[in-house]
């Protein structure tokens, strides 16, 4: 009997046909197939382990469902709170807070420099006069002098200081423009905000309390006189100069008949 005929053996088995390859590498697609079938059911064993219990008695749909409610109070939480902020920026400041201290003395900061006149310190906002004239000096200032006369001129309402940049010594610029040796100030220690340590001649017109400051350039000093009428009120007191020296009136009144 051939092998490929049916019959039935020595053991009674039912007869099978199979066919046996020359060459094993024929089995290689067979192989192949069955390690793919392995690597299948390898993966779903993995995944019944690891979502197995959240898809178990119906997890799923209440997980879903505190997630979703998480989420919306999350939002109604953010939305409450932004709305409170814009709010409050848009509520005028009360008068005595820091905001609206900061906002209301704009000078405050540099009033509250450290200077030093003859040696001694002094902060620039316990500098005498209601309205102070501030005078940046930088280094090496070229032709400070005759630019100074102009402002003592400029600014004679007012009380002038000369503040020397950087450590720049004016002490001897004081008494050329008629000015005491307490006006000439130097800040040797860099007290000044940056903002202020000038590199050009510059005149700050400021008041002692910090409210109102205005920065003048050279170009601009011509315009320091009506800026400090504007600050200084009409009275007998306001027309006495810086000097100390009663103000030279412009017409003299001939004595009564």
């Amino acid at each position: 009997m051939n092998a490929g005929d049916p019959g039935r053996d020595d053991y009674g088995l039912p007869p099978v046909d199979v066919e046996v390859p020359d060459d094993a590498r024929e089995l290689a697609r067979d192989v192949q197939a069955y390690h793919r079938e392995l690597r299948a059911q390898r993966r779903q064993h993995l995944a019944k382990r690891f979502y197995g219990p959240l898809t178990r008695d119906g997890m799923v749909l209440p997980l879903l469902a505190g997630c979703l409610a998480l989420t919306l109070l999350a939002a109604t939480l953010l939305t409450v709170f932004t709305a409170r902020q814009a709010a409050i920026s848009l509520r005028p400041p009360r008068p005595g807070t820091g905001q609206a201290a900061g906002s209301s003395r704009p000078g405050a900061d540099l009033l509250n420099a450290t200077v030093f006149a003859s040696g001694v310190p002094e902060v620039l906002g316990s500098l005498s006069g209601t309205v102070l004239v501030l005078a940046l000096i930088p280094p090496r200032c070229n032709r400070c002098l005759p630019n100074l006369k102009l402002l003592t001129v400029q600014a004679a309402m007012a009380n002038v200081y000369l503040v020397g940049v950087g450590g720049e010594r004016v002490d001897g610029l004081a008494r050329p423009l008629g000015l005491g040796a307490a006006h000439a100030v130097d800040d040797s220690e860099n007290s000044l905000p940056q903002h202020y340590r000038v590199a050009a001649l510059t005149a700050v017109v400021v008041k002692t309390d910090g409210t109102v400051i205005r920065e003048f350039p050279r170009a601009q000093w011509p315009q320091i006189r009506d800026e400090v009428r504007k600050l200084i009120p009409a009275s007998p007191a306001s027309l006495v100069p810086a000097t100390g020296k009663p103000a030279t009136p412009t017409a003299s009144s001939s004595p009564a008949a």
